[in-house]
């Protein structure tokens, strides 16, 4: 899976109506709707304000489109298919249409929708997506040193440290890693 690391945006003309394309990156549903309750005070007089996002949830992937007015299936779908293509999750991608006194047809639609979306997929900057996890752990201070080692070899990190009889951190980790580290504590008992 692959994460929008900024906001970007694209803009066509087609047979009069100006399309604008934003992908911009969201960490949940509450962020993306936020982008684009945006995008309407940004665009007051658009026609149409179409929409797909995909977001990870703690309840697994949160998919959404919407056509806004336009004929269903032609407008949200193609977007959002470009996304789930490109398996695309974190974001939100809008195309924001004014009416330009021409028809596009059902046909037309989809292909400017989709070609929008496609375009500003193309350029923005993509990453890939890693899921993290987090452990509370207890240790000795000796043994300080050797899981800070441990972490740096996985790209984990210590978000917060208590230091009274024992050590006490909150790490996080990427969860491809989580078993290695597990192993690792295994020898000191936790009892969080």
């Amino acid at each position: 899976m692959k994460l929008v690391l900024a906001r970007v945006l694209t803009e066509e003309y087609i047979k009069k109506s100006r399309f604008i394309g934003v992908i911009s990156p969201c960490a949940d549903e509450a962020a993306a709707l936020a982008v684009i309750k945006n995008l309407h005070v940004q665009h007051p007089d658009a026609s149409h304000i179409v929409y797909a996002y995909r977001v990870q949830s703690a309840d697994g992937l949160v998919c959404r489109f919407y056509d806004d007015g336009e004929p269903g299936g032609t407008a949200g779908k193609p977007i959002f298919q470009h996304l789930e293509g490109k398996h695309i999750i974190n974001v939100v991608l809008a195309v924001i249409r004014y009416f330009g006194g021409v028809k596009l047809g059902a046909g037309g639609l989809t292909r400017a929708y989709g070609n929008l979306a496609k375009q500003v997929i193309e350029i923005a900057e993509l990453q890939d997506y890693v899921e993290y996890s987090e452990l509370l752990v207890t240790l000795d201070y000796p043994e300080l040193q050797a899981l800070e080692y441990q972490l740096k070899k996985c790209d984990g990190q210590i978000l917060t440290q208590e230091f009274a009889e024992k050590v006490r951190l909150r790490i996080k980790l990427p969860a491809q890693h989580l078993a290695k580290v597990t192993e690792f504590l295994a020898p000191y008992p936790q009892k969080n």
